[in-house]
């Protein structure tokens, strides 16, 4: 059915073709990811990590898990340098809450959420000097260097 106002011709839609309309939006939607953008170099994650990793003496190198304590106002090491691959885990266990923010373009994806009791993980997938701080006390500063 349409009907015109103005001169302008308008369709209406039926309750089950509207429907119909909401349903594969909404499909797209969920494919998508909902808006997600995979064009970042480095992709956060929340698995935990252990310390380091064994090397390995035949076949490709594997993927190394560092980790940098958050306590006592400080990040521990605040210096690290991992290779292209490579997740760094920051473990919080002070006593005020912390989070991890990049600093400047390079590091801008680096971005954690205020964490009080618990990890976060980040995979480092360009080479470059990442710097970090902690945006609730400025004075928490941290570098990784991805070689």
């Amino acid at each position: 059915m349409r009907v015109t106002l103005a001169g302008m011709s308008i369709r209406r839609y039926s309750p089950a073709r509207a429907l119909l309309l909401v349903t594969v939006v909404a499909g797209v939607l969920a494919v998508s990811g909902c808006g997600s953008d995979s064009s970042k170099s480095a992709a956060p994650t929340t698995a935990a990590a252990a310390s380091t990793s064994a090397a390995t003496t035949s076949g490709p190198r594997q993927p190394a898990a560092v980790t940098v304590d958050v306590n006592d106002m400080k990040f521990s090491p605040a210096d690290i340098t991992v290779k292209v691959g490579d997740m760094v885990t920051w473990k919080f266990s002070d006593k005020a809450p912390h989070a991890v923010q990049g600093i400047g373009d390079v590091a801008l994806g680096i971005n954690s959420p205020i964490i009080h009791k618990g990890e976060w993980s980040y995979t480092f997938t360009a080479p470059g000097t990442y710097r970090y701080l902690c945006p609730l006390h400025p004075d928490m500063k941290g570098s990784v260097t991805v070689e």
